[in-house]
């Protein structure tokens, strides 16, 4: 039986995952580099993190390795996850207001093989004060973030709209996922 790998320290993904009933048989982050080359365009960068962290981890014959990359595009601009306060106030300012895009790549390696599947949604951020770009800030959620917010935290407030997955949003498309471990044969539990 293959074992399942995540290849990810997010709790999101491990809650995500729980919440279908997929418990992975362990878990192994990947470390790469994360840098966006000069002129990528946002989905491109996501595909290949999202490609690269599955190959980085290794994992043997009886295993597959899962692995995932979000990112915030606001036009042709990648919004990653913010450096230091002052990167995450200017995220939420520039998305104040306006649509951007969530872009949620996953990766799925067993073997030689490697299954990818992207998903982008589209999200609405209400007009936002400095009040409430401060408490934003305040209540820390921006740390570890793509674009300096959790959808699933205090930042749901602000977010009126969205057109797509809600749990790419959160870090894991959930539907497309379990497509990709049905794809590598990869057995899923029964309740």
């Amino acid at each position: 039986m293959t074992k399942l790998i995540l290849g990810s320290a997010s709790p999101r993904r491990l809650a995500l995952l729980a919440q279908i009933g997929i418990v992975p048989d362990g878990i192994r982050p990947a470390e790469i580099d994360e840098t966006h080359l000069p002129g990528e365009l946002p989905r491109h960068c996501c595909i290949r993190l999202a490609g690269q962290k599955a190959r980085a981890i290794p994992v043997s014959d009886d295993e597959a390795v899962l692995c995932a990359d979000t990112l915030v595009a606001v036009g042709r601009r990648i919004l990653g996850k913010p450096s230091d306060e002052a990167e995450a106030r200017a995220f939420l300012r520039l998305m104040s207001g306006r649509r951007h895009r969530v872009i949620t790549a996953v990766a799925l390696r067993r073997r030689d093989r490697l299954w990818q599947k992207d998903v982008t949604t589209t999200v609405r951020m209400a007009r936002l004060t400095e009040t409430d770009i401060d408490a934003c800030i305040g209540c820390g959620d921006w740390r570890g973030k793509a674009g300096a917010y959790a959808i699933q935290g205090y930042a749901a407030r602000f977010v009126p709209w969205i057109g797509g997955s809600w749990t790419a949003v959160v870090g894991l498309p959930l539907a497309e996922t379990v497509a990709l471990l049905r794809a590598a044969g990869v057995p899923e539990p029964r309740r």
